[in-house]
């Protein structure tokens, strides 16, 4: 009886705790639209700043609250494996990202291919690039064993991957397809 009184007590503790969390970030929002429905949060891909975005704002160029970059770049940005470990982990809409390297000749051929579905995938995933030969320890760390390697991230989880070169609508529809 007693394990069970204090099992119950840890319990509502940790609800407790939760609780006053939440209220802790709605109270340091300093705008009242991030609390809106449908906001999304995306990691700005220049500066590595946490930004709420509204969804219907998403595509009229949302731009980063810190450094001023905009949070769905016209072309895939190469970025560095911080960046990458924090947007994979906060991000709301899908993340994918390009394993490539500059000697890479399906690499090279693929890079246009993967400019234009992030045009066609803009509001809905964002693509990025990330060069293995520059980081190599993150190749190793996400398994690269080939490239091009397209891995997606969704709620800090990696959903697919599919290696080898792909054309836009390749790409597009590997992105939509469910994982």
């Amino acid at each position: 009886m007693v394990r069970l009184r204090a099992a119950l007590l840890c319990r509502a503790l940790t609800v407790l705790y939760e609780i006053q969390n939440v209220f802790r970030r709605l109270v340091a929002c300093p705008k009242l639209e991030c609390l809106a429905m449908g906001a999304k949060t995306l990691t700005c891909l220049s500066c590595g700043q946490l930004n709420r975005v509204p969804e219907e704002k998403l595509t009229a160029g949302a731009k980063c609250g810190t450094c001023g970059e905009a949070l769905l770049p016209k072309v895939p940005m190469d970025i560095d494996p911080a960046i990458l470990q924090k947007a994979a982990k906060n991000d709301d809409l899908p993340l994918v990202v390009d394993f490539w390297a500059p000697w890479c000749g399906p690499c090279r051929m693929m890079a246009p291919e993967f400019s234009k579905a992030s045009e066609k995938l803009k509001g809905q995933a964002r693509l990025v690039k990330l060069n293995t030969q520059d980081h190599q320890s993150t190749g190793a760390r996400y398994q690269i064993r080939g490239i091009p390697t397209m891995v997606a991230f969704e709620r800090g989880r990696e959903s697919k991957r599919q290696s080898g070169a792909l054309r836009e609508g390749q790409i597009v529809g590997w992105v939509k397809s469910p994982a």
